[in-house]
């Protein structure tokens, strides 16, 4: 998988993940390798969610658009 391949699959995964949460902005979701913990700590402090509901969600988002 290339850079530009990861890089388009991000961006769906981001796109569904405001559809899901409207609450989010861009900047809860900049993700910087490394930094899981802080993209779900975001994402719960913005929507409200537990951290296994939000894990879930950045699984199935994931699995289901794009991680070939």
């Amino acid at each position: 998988m290339t850079k530009l391949e990861i890089k388009g699959d991000w961006n769906i995964i981001q796109g569904k993940l405001k559809q899901k949460w409207a609450k989010l902005t861009d900047d809860d979701l900049r993700f910087v390798e490394g930094k899981q913990d802080e993209l779900i700590g975001r994402i719960q402090k913005r929507t409200g969610e537990a951290r296994e509901a939000v894990e879930k969600a950045l699984h199935e988002t994931s699995a289901s658009c794009c991680c070939k």
